[in-house]
């Protein structure tokens, strides 16, 4: 995860100065990685491999999340 957000590392201007800003991003983070994101080795998301969903998700529907 570190190695993916760049919120994580502080000589950058992604550095979240506010924890508040920093769960968001963490959490929009875990979504996108669990949801939406095909692993090489699963040939899936881990949210379907576990049977979560039954829907591959896109970027589209975790902003359909947001309102």
């Amino acid at each position: 995860m570190r190695m993916s957000m760049r919120r994580f590392t502080r000589l950058t201007n992604a550095f979240s100065k506010k924890v508040e800003n920093l769960e968001h991003s963490v959490s929009l983070h875990f979504m996108y990685y669990n949801f939406v994101r095909i692993h090489r080795t699963l040939g899936t998301t881990p949210a379907l491999e576990a049977g979560i969903t039954d829907k591959l998700w896109e970027v589209e529907d975790i902003v359909g999340l947001l309102d």
